[in-house]
């Protein structure tokens, strides 16, 4: 009946029918007593003064928090009772209702916000129970199963999940552990809600931080032996040059047998000793290289008859270059020093025989393949891939085959130099190598060369006559800090007729040329000396006096002392050390009569 009738309400009805059973119980006694109708008026009044008075001050507002109820029952979290500010019991009761709701909304806003949070992390989240079962994971630890090639984020956890979980309950503390799935690292954290009896736990693929760890830690070790390398060969390219210009020096007399013959063996075991001194400065980046556009094809196949020799009959060589391949810009000689060093190691692989293939192509580096390859770099490459047939290498081994005097030879059968040297050389050229192998299976080495952005031109050789060298009567500073190289360079120019003045750090000739300065015609200096003078900073100053002044470098090494600019502007030649009397003299003359281009100028 109240359904069909709005206006009632189980309060009203119940108020209604009070009153009615009081007014029929009112008008019995009045006609049993036959009471006056005053009584009865008075108390109908008191009555409907009651009805009144519940409807307008209780059954309201009782509504009006029932509907409020209803509203936030049905979802509608904003709903109020909307009543007035009262002191009464109902006033005061509608306020704390309203409170009260006001809370619960905030509160499901912010566990909206936080589920929200969770859900659309990044960073893989999941929710464990007291007895470490899984109750809850985001897409992200659905995603980071898939890379570890799972098929649900359980199949991931670390074995004693529900042990962790329930220690961190019973402890209140935090856990972590790391784990390795398929070769992803995995980073584990389980932090306890004691509100809830449930632990919280937030993963982390780990795997490319640890690879960049790892790639930091091998490339600074590199790097450190690659100085101390570099600093071995500065100092022992000194020694040979002392060795190489005196029995050069001596060679070029006439000499009898007895002595000729001896001095031979000196003169050739210091070239030996040269080459060692140069794969140390090609491993560390210290050498100095003549960029030109190079089709890889051209240099390989250039190689092929040597290589063959080099290989013996028993080892079959396989190469057969591309119709098509792009350009490069590299050192000619410095690759055929790559393609040597490989060569070298397939053929003490495969003592027995074999075969060793060579083969080169392009190939555009994807990001996908970057995440396998950590020092792979994205682009388009030259890829020179050699593969024997030979008795390969172990993961231990493979994992130092880079490293100076790392060798599995017997003893003096191997310097432990030449992967050396090849890993230096491709970083000079800005590429990078991989080697793959097993014990058994042969080994697969493959170097990437970034591609020229410039098309490869006809290489012209100009022919030279071939003149002899002569000396003069100009005059020379000569600036150099190893005394013994020093004497032996003024001995060697001296017998040739120049004149020559000594200095053996940067302020001692600072002070000859205050002094002769309109004597001196060309200024020979050591790039490295001390005193805190270099050989750039020398010619700078003299230049600065003198702009004409004709200058020439030497060094054992000299990336990073070079100075480009320089050599453009004052035409400055550069010596390599170790040099022979017959170099030092070429290069001295030539650089007297005439300035070439700096480029030309680099022997």
């Amino acid at each position: 009946m109240k359904d069909k009738i709005p206006g009632l309400s189980s309060i009203r009805m119940k108020l209604a029918g009070f009153v009615l059973l009081l007014v029929i119980a009112a008008i019995f006694l009045m006609y049993i007593f036959h009471l006056p109708m005053t009584e009865f008026v008075v108390g109908l009044a008191a009555l409907i003064a009651a009805w009144f008075g519940g409807e307008l001050f209780v059954r309201r507002q009782v509504h009006a928090m029932s509907e409020t109820a209803k509203k936030i029952a049905d979802g509608d979290l904003s709903a109020r009772t909307g009543l007035p500010d009262s002191a009464d019991e109902l006033g005061r009761m509608a306020k704390v209702f309203d409170r009260m709701a006001e809370i619960l909304q905030q509160r499901i806003r912010e566990r909206e916000k936080l589920a929200a949070f969770v859900q659309l992390n990044p960073n893989p989240a999941l929710e464990f129970a007291a007895d470490g079962e899984l109750i809850y994971f985001n897409e992200a630890a659905w995603n980071l199963s898939l890379r570890a090639h799972r098929d649900h984020p359980r199949d991931i956890l670390p074995d004693n999940t529900a042990n962790v979980v329930r220690d961190c309950i019973q402890s209140n503390q935090s856990r972590h552990s790391e784990t390795k799935i398929n070769g992803r690292m995995i980073a584990w954290s389980f932090y306890p809600i004691p509100s809830g009896n449930v632990v919280h736990c937030y993963a982390e693929d780990v795997t490319e931080r640890i690879n960049l760890e790892e790639q930091l830690r091998q490339s600074q070790k590199m790097e450190s032996i690659g100085q101390l390398a570099a600093g071995v060969a500065h100092d022992f390219n000194n020694i040979l040059t002392v060795i190489q210009g005196h029995s050069s020096a001596l060679l070029a007399k006439s000499l009898p047998p007895e002595i000729n013959g001896p001095l031979q063996a000196v003169y050739f075991a210091a070239e030996r000793a040269a080459s060692l001194t140069k794969q140390l400065l090609m491993f560390s980046r210290k050498n100095v290289m003549h960029l030109c556009p190079l089709d890889l094809r051209e240099v390989v196949g250039n190689m092929n008859k040597m290589l063959a020799r080099l290989l013996g009959e028993t080892i079959a060589l396989e190469f057969q270059p591309p119709a098509e391949l792009p350009g490069i810009q590299g050192d000619a000689g410095m690759i055929e020093q790559i393609i040597l060093n490989l060569a070298v190691n397939a053929r003490d692989a495969m003592p027995e025989g074999g075969k060793l293939s060579i083969q080169l192509g392009a190939m555009t580096i994807e990001p996908s393949y970057l995440d396998t390859h950590r020092d792979a770099r994205g682009g388009k490459f030259v890829r020179l891939r050699v593969t024997d047939t030979g008795c390969g290498m172990d993961t231990l081994t493979l994992a130092h085959i880079f490293e100076p005097f790392f060798t599995t030879k017997e003893v003096g059968k191997g310097t432990g130099l030449g992967l050396a040297t090849v890993y230096g050389i491709v970083q000079q050229h800005e590429g990078w190598i991989e080697a793959v192998s097993k014990p058994g299976q042969g080994t697969t080495f493959e170097v990437f060369f970034p591609v020229a952005q410039t098309e490869i031109a006809a290489e012209r050789k100009e022919i030279r006559p071939v003149t002899p060298v002569v000396g003069g009567a100009e005059t020379i500073l000569m600036v150099e800090d190893e005394q013994v190289l020093r004497e032996m360079a003024r001995d060697i120019l001296r017998d040739l007729g120049y004149k020559i003045l000594e200095a053996p750090n940067g302020k001692e000739a600072l002070t000859i040329w205050k002094q002769k300065r309109d004597e001196i015609h060309l200024l020979l200096t050591d790039l490295v000396m001390p005193e805190g003078i270099s050989g750039v900073d020398l010619a700078e100053r003299l230049l600065a006096d003198r702009p004409d002044l004709k200058i020439i470098f030497t060094s054992g090494y000299t990336a990073g002392e070079i100075n480009l600019e320089l050599f453009t502007r004052s035409q400055a030649h550069f010596l390599q050390k170790p040099y022979t009397h017959a170099a030092l003299a070429k290069i001295v003359r030539n650089c007297l009569d005439k300035n070439a281009p700096a480029k030309a100028a680099v022997n």
